[in-house]
């Protein structure tokens, strides 16, 4: 029996070669979500707006929670509230859905020609279509409530890159756990939503007590809702030397991710 590829530059060229067929599949899992609503491709702005307005209340009212000082207004905490909200969307929606991936695209599974690995991309891609939208939105906001956008805001690839580096190997890994353990799913779920509030998206990372910020700093998400936050909100340039250690940390987990989903896809369809 022929075994899969597992090197990393067969990743890279399977992408790649799929990559038009990667962005059709992206494109209808994305829109196909708001068919037959009435509202259509407009629920992808009212949701992040809604949960936003949401979350600002609680932490803003409620637990008055602050940023910077007491002195800070609602929209610029709603500000830091979102663009950490929007990172973890993206982490979120990826890693929710990965576990049943290929459990949910079992018609594939028994196409042999059919480039399985290519799935992972399009749920990122497809995740990565919302995470633009509530950007967008973002971006707006703040400029009506500030008049203006730092320039920083053209480095946000480069803390998008490793992310999406992460959920892919990830994904892989899931997609595959997912098909031969069913209650994955469930698990997952539990964890990202405890990833979230361990995560800086309601908080920043000084608001850790010292003793935590060493232990705090080994969460995956920190570094990219924080260079997140800095590029978008305070107009910050990255630590690259951090940036550069972090990419290759996520590329390594990305390749891990791919290695495992290679091993284990031969038995996919005695499975399913």
């Amino acid at each position: 029996m022929t075994k899969n590829p597992i090197s990393p530059f067969y990743a890279i060229q399977s992408l790649w070669q799929h990559r038009q067929l990667i962005l059709d599949m992206a494109g209808r899992d994305a829109l196909g979500k708001y068919k037959g609503s009435r509202l259509g491709i407009i629920w992808s702005l009212l949701t992040p707006v809604f949960m936003l307005a949401i979350y600002t209340f609680v932490f803003s009212e409620i637990f008055r929670a602050r940023w910077t000082s007491a002195s800070q207004s609602k929209a610029e905490f709603a500000i830091a509230l979102f663009s950490g909200m929007i990172m973890f969307n993206l982490f979120s929606e990826i890693i929710n859905r990965a576990p049943t991936l290929i459990v949910s695209n079992a018609n594939f599974v028994k196409k042999i020609v059919f480039p399985l690995e290519i799935l992972a991309c399009v749920s990122l891609f497809s995740a990565m279509f919302h995470m633009l939208v509530s950007t967008a939105v973002l971006l707006l906001f703040q400029l009506i409530m500030n008049t203006y956008l730092p320039w920083t805001v053209l480095l946000l690839p480069f803390a998008v890159l490793p992310l999406a580096l992460l959920c892919l190997g990830i994904s892989w890994f899931l997609s595959a756990l997912g098909v031969f353990i069913r209650d994955v799913g469930q698990t997952i779920g539990l964890l990202v939503t405890g990833l979230m509030f361990l995560s800086p998206v309601f908080f920043p990372l000084s608001a850790i007590p010292e003793k935590w910020q060493g232990l705090a700093r080994l969460n995956p998400m920190v570094f990219p809702i924080e260079m997140a936050r800095d590029v978008l909100v305070w107009g910050k340039t990255p630590d690259w030397a951090e940036w550069g250690i972090y990419l290759l940390m996520t590329m390594v987990v990305a390749w891990a991710g791919f290695v495992s989903f290679q091993k284990t896809r031969r038995g996919f369809a005695d499975v399913i």
